[in-house]
């Protein structure tokens, strides 16, 4: 039976669990600049400040993980977590500052191995992990526990991040993940640990997206060795698997009008399709939903029951048949998984019954991963929901990953 959509939309991103073990939020000095300094993009991925959020015994990680309802992995290990102020690059290249989440374990300390999670969509300033418990502390945690270096970016706008998050752009999904972590590097070295750079990726939902634009981009990034690659339920394809999804009624209404609504503000601030909200919302009012401020339940709230109520019949049409600055949104960021070179594996996880992003995204990364001669594999977790299918896959990530790194040692 499906629960219901604010339910299934709330399951992972607010676990519920607030870090009540830690040892309270201590700002800590700074390991980079002070925040006054002006960003360049010399200082991309160097420390503004990072907060000590929680200090965690082993057995406090795995009874968090537990009602959290995340892998508890063998032997865990107790973390410090921090969240992190650094530099980045804004959309159009400019300097700005992002924020994300970086988890250290207490009993490795010299050679970590780091994996990025890049969570799923977060509509809220506040919902992500540098100010709000969720997966966005919840995953780093679990890696951390299992004697990696555990980071998780808020991206741009999101978080401490300055503006509005640029909702599903892959450049900047990749950037500031990557300059977290330059930046998780930093913080390691600040406090008596060494990153070996290798690094391990993964994410959910939108953080699968961007998970394969942060692959692509280490591919010539000096001082980093991508290892594994492991998206779970990403939306690859928008054009060509999701949105014939979302028109052909195939997804959650309400999920679909969420995601529809928020990808069309996002694209228009970055591709400018419209002039008014008026042009392509039937109430204009919506696009104020999505400034970053309004929470989960407020935009719900404010968005009607299905796509066909949400937009105008004229938009609506040219969704289904996208053309001048709507196909160039869909075309420049439905790229993520073409164009990668041969030598790191990929495993992709997606459930056959997911009706928040269809299954047919991770066939077609498939098939462009197969194209650049990339070793992939699709593990099809089961006829279950988006957010059962995270929950099913983590394991098993988890469980790759530990073998990708102990088979190097």
């Amino acid at each position: 039976m499906r629960t219901p959509t604010r339910t299934r939309m709330l399951a992972l991103a607010c676990a519920g669990l607030v870090l009540a073990t830690a040892t309270g939020p201590a700002a800590l000095a700074a390991t980079g600049a002070p925040a006054s300094h002006a960003v360049t993009i010399d200082d991309r991925g160097t420390i503004v400040s990072a907060d000590l959020l929680a200090r965690l015994s082993a057995g406090q990680i795995a009874a968090y993980l537990t009602e959290a309802k995340f892998p508890v992995p063998d032997r865990p290990q107790g973390a410090d977590l921090y969240a992190v102020v650094y530099r980045t690059t804004a959309v159009d290249g400019t300097p700005t500052t992002a924020s994300g989440v970086v988890a250290l374990p207490h009993r490795s300390r010299h050679g970590l191995w780091t994996v990025s999670y890049q969570h799923g969509t977060l509509a809220t300033k506040a919902g992500a992990g540098s100010v709000s418990d969720g997966d966005g502390r919840a995953a780093p945690l679990m890696f951390a526990a299992a004697g990696f270096a555990g980071v998780a970016p808020d991206y741009l706008g999101l978080g401490k991040g300055p503006g509005f998050h640029p909702y599903m752009d892959a450049a900047t999904e990749a950037s500031a993940s990557l300059d977290l972590l330059r930046a998780a590097g930093e913080l390691a070295a600040g406090k008596g640990r060494s990153l070996s750079g290798d690094v391990l990726l993964t994410g959910f939902s939108q953080g699968g997206h961007a998970t394969m634009a942060l692959g692509k981009e280490l591919r010539d990034e000096r001082g980093l060795r991508l290892r594994g690659v492991a998206p779970i339920a990403g939306p690859y394809d928008v054009k060509d698997a999701e949105l014939p999804a979302l028109l052909g009624g195939r997804l959650d209404p309400g999920s679909a009008t969420f995601y529809l609504a928020y990808w069309t503000v996002s694209m228009n601030r970055l591709h400018h399709f419209y002039d008014s909200p008026s042009e392509v919302f039937q109430d204009p009012g919506v696009e104020r939903l999505f400034d970053g401020l309004h929470n989960f339940d407020e935009i719900v709230a404010g968005l009607p029951a299905s796509p066909q109520d949400l937009v105008t019949p004229a938009y609506l049409k040219s969704v289904s048949q996208p053309s001048g600055p709507l196909l160039r949104a869909l075309e420049v960021n439905d790229t993520t998984c073409a164009g990668w070179r041969p030598g790191v594996p990929v495993r992709l996880y997606a459930g056959r019954g997911d009706r928040d992003v269809a299954i047919a995204n991770s066939y077609h990364c498939l098939r462009d991963l197969r194209a650049s001669k990339v070793k992939v594999s699709l593990t099809d977790v089961g006829d279950v929901d988006h957010f059962t299918s995270a929950k099913r896959s983590l394991p098993k990530v988890l469980d790759w990953f530990t073998a990708l790194r102990d088979a190097r040692r």
